[in-house]
């Protein structure tokens, strides 16, 4: 196993020191979840900053039981239609927003030439398992329905999510096949959680790593699912019955991650059922590296591969500097 990267360390030892959620109750769970991000230079640096070029609105789609807050980036040098990609964030089901994926989708927006909706779902444990994957469903539906009306083609769809976003990601693929739609062309998986029977090795041997531990993995499993059944293909996808039918897939894992081998088990289950699939995993660097480009230096080798396979599966439109 690689030595991780100096900064990576430094990183660790910054977030160390914020309040750890193990151990927290529902109440304290809510009450730190932030609705934005402020704003400054030293956000901008962390988790990186909106690209020029990119042009956002926030909307709203369809949730389960209401609309949800949704946003809208598109490159401003790409001629209609485009291909959409939805994004789903992470946070482990009980955090995260809107904010969060700035940097990410405002550079898959320009560099793949896509309108790409960032979707504002509900969080645990106000809202549990599946209540999340309900949320996204329904939007993706609403949206695959008006994607005309967003300069978007309804036939040239992705999904994509990091972490819990990536395990909301993997299971919109399931449900699209299952529900006989909408049609998804590709799914790209950053660090995702795959199995939340907690059955991966990787729980174990990095147990203790930056940014996010193995308990603290498991306070938000148990905050998300409430005491429900844990292989229920729609919040551990790696259980489902059979992974025949799916789009490809790129699943990039880091290997300093207690989560690491979800990601590489999925792989394997997809290649199983003769679904393409691409994975990588990033030596050196730790769960949630994609949000901290400007801290861990893979970050942007992940976002040219993950930019590079979707335009492969989209042929989008591509955008001039």
């Amino acid at each position: 196993m690689a030595k991780m990267d100096l900064r990576v360390r430094m990183l660790g030892k910054a977030l160390s020191l914020a309040p750890s959620v193990t151990g927290m109750t529902d109440e304290q769970l809510i009450a730190r979840q932030p609705k934005y991000l402020p704003r400054n230079r030293i956000v901008d640096y962390l988790l990186g900053a909106r690209p020029s070029g990119v042009i956002t609105s926030d909307l709203t789609a369809a949730g389960s039981t209401g609309r949800i807050g949704i946003r809208v980036y598109r490159p401003m040098r790409a001629a209609e239609p485009l291909p959409m990609i939805i994004n789903i964030h992470g946070g482990g089901w009980i955090s995260g927003n809107l904010d969060m994926g700035d940097w990410l989708c405002g550079r898959v927006a320009k560099e793949v030439g896509a309108v790409v909706v960032s979707l504002d779902y509900r969080l645990a444990p106000a809202h549990r398992f599946p209540a999340a994957v309900e949320d996204c469903y329904a939007a993706l539906l609403d949206l695959a329905g008006r994607a005309a009306d967003l300069g978007a083609v309804p036939g040239r769809i992705a999904v994509m999510g990091d972490s819990a976003g990536g395990n909301l990601a993997a299971v919109m693929c399931l449900l699209a096949r299952d529900r006989s739609g909408p049609e998804i062309a590709f799914q790209g998986l950053i660090y995702p959680a795959t199995d939340l029977t907690l059955g991966s090795e990787s729980l174990e041997r990095n147990a203790n790593a930056p940014v996010i531990t193995t308990r603290e993995a498991r306070t938000m499993r148990d905050a998300y699912l409430g005491g429900q059944d844990p292989a229920n293909p729609l919040a551990s996808p790696l259980k489902a019955s059979t992974h025949e039918g799916l789009p490809p897939a790129l699943i990039q894992v880091a290997e300093h991650d207690p989560i690491r081998d979800d990601g590489l088990r999925y792989a394997e289950a997809l290649r199983a059922a003769g679904v393409p699939v691409r994975t990588t995993t990033y030596v050196g660097m730790p769960h949630g590296y994609m949000s901290f480009p400007n801290v861990c230096r893979s970050a942007p080798q992940a976002l040219g591969e993950l930019c590079s396979e979707l335009s492969a599966a989209l042929e989008p439109v591509r955008v001039a500097d």
